[in-house]
């Protein structure tokens, strides 16, 4: 823990001045815990503590001997991002109304795509440095010819413990006894409502029956647990939150219900967001014997088993309680631009020094300076209500 807190004072040189007005050395201080005097007189000191001593541990939790962490994943909190999510496609088989205007929205031309070898290359450029995990998304992953071939490519990467997807489920059944054969390990499926004409009024799309007949496919296949994602809104499916839990009684689903939040074209209103004390109040009062399971640092959900169910249920609470001193997470649009923060504005493209002629090193600088750019905390929900962002389809699941 020492070594971690003598990187990020060399981060933080200003530190160094804190530390001598008080008399004794910030890694002390870090090291010492809230209890020490000096930290219960300073207010400085308390926030430090709080925002940087635990994310210390995390250099030991997500850096295992055999895969060590390169400093160039590491920002200026303390935070190591061991998990990239990529998109493969601006593309989707499905309109939800959350994550599409209504209107549609302008696609990258193809050219302007990340190809196999790019999205390969790049990817492993980051699990060489000490990424563990890599989730792909979309668009709908899935309708991306070639992503057999693209997870099997990376799951053979050397260093990659979890290769995970994101999918609307629409077009997965058939493909994933091949895709897990291919080295796919964890498997998420977004589904908003188990009422079919809902479905379709959400999706603008038909397709509620496929999405139900993949998840049974996964459940078959061994997929444990199965997560299922449900964006959770106001007077749509709000009512559906017991049902959802239902799901989880007999079968190894993890539910997810996910607060509602804001991306450019979704018609975002705080009136539409069921707050994550809300939903575990519906739910506390019609299941007994839920409990709180013990997360991981970085987790971004609130996990919870429930009493006689094989299943369990999450709520991920972006928008009212944040996560962002645990966060771990990169994401690599379809495009090539590569964003650290889901909510943040700021993007730089590696797609461009790519095909430049780019070495690894040089890539890592321009990836190691967008991570240390990252900021501790995205804003607060009216906020991001009111900041341009990209439409959740560009962004990536």
């Amino acid at each position: 823990m020492r070594s971690c807190i003598s990187k990020f004072i060399k981060r933080h040189p200003g530190l160094r001045s804190f530390s001598s007005a008080n008399g004794t050395s910030m890694t002390a201080i870090l090291h010492r815990g809230s209890n020490s005097p000096g930290l219960r007189s300073t207010h400085m000191g308390r926030t430090m503590l709080k925002m940087y001593a635990t994310s210390c541990e995390k250099f030991s939790a997500d850096a295992p001997k055999d895969n060590p962490v390169s400093d160039m994943l590491a920002d200026t909190f303390g935070r190591l991002h061991t998990y990239l999510r990529i998109s493969l496609t601006e593309r989707c088989n499905l309109r939800c109304q959350y994550c599409m205007p209504a209107d549609g929205v302008e696609l990258s031309p193809s050219p302007q795509l990340l190809s196999q070898n790019e999205i390969v290359r790049l990817a492993n450029l980051f699990v060489s440095s000490g990424v563990s995990k890599i989730r792909l998304t979309g668009g709908e992953p899935t309708i991306r010819k070639d992503i057999e071939d693209i997870c099997l490519q990376l799951s053979n990467l050397s260093g990659l413990k979890t290769l995970a997807m994101t999918t609307n489920g629409i077009t997965l059944a058939n493909k994933l006894p091949r895709l897990k054969e291919c080295g796919l390990s964890l498997l998420n499926i977004s589904l908003d409502t188990l009422v079919p004409a809902k479905f379709e009024f959400m999706t603008r799309r038909k397709g509620h029956e496929r999405v139900m007949k993949s998840i049974d496919a996964a459940v078959e296949l061994g997929y444990n647990p199965v997560k299922v994602n449900c964006v959770v809104m106001r007077g749509f499916n709000d009512d559906e939150i017991c049902d959802f839990v239902e799901l989880t009684r007999e079968k190894p689903i993890n539910v997810r219900f996910i607060e509602f939040m804001p991306f450019d074209g979704n018609v975002w209103n705080v009136k539409k967001l069921v707050p994550y004390s809300e939903m575990l109040d519906i739910v506390v009062k019609q299941f007994t014997g839920l409990q709180r399971i013990q997360d991981h640092p970085t987790e971004t959900a609130k996990n919870f088993s429930i009493e006689g169910h094989q299943g369990t249920v999450s709520f991920i609470t972006s928008m009212t309680e944040h996560f962002c001193a645990g966060c771990n997470r990169l994401r690599l649009l379809a495009d090539g631009n590569f964003k650290v923060c889901l909510f943040g504005t700021s993007e730089v493209s590696l797609r461009d020094p790519l095909r430049r002629g780019a070495d690894d090193n040089e890539l890592r600088d321009i990836i190691g300076a967008a991570i240390e750019r990252k900021k501790a905390a995205h804003a607060g929900m009216f906020d991001l209500a009111k900041t341009p962002n990209r439409p959740m389809i560009h962004i990536g699941g």
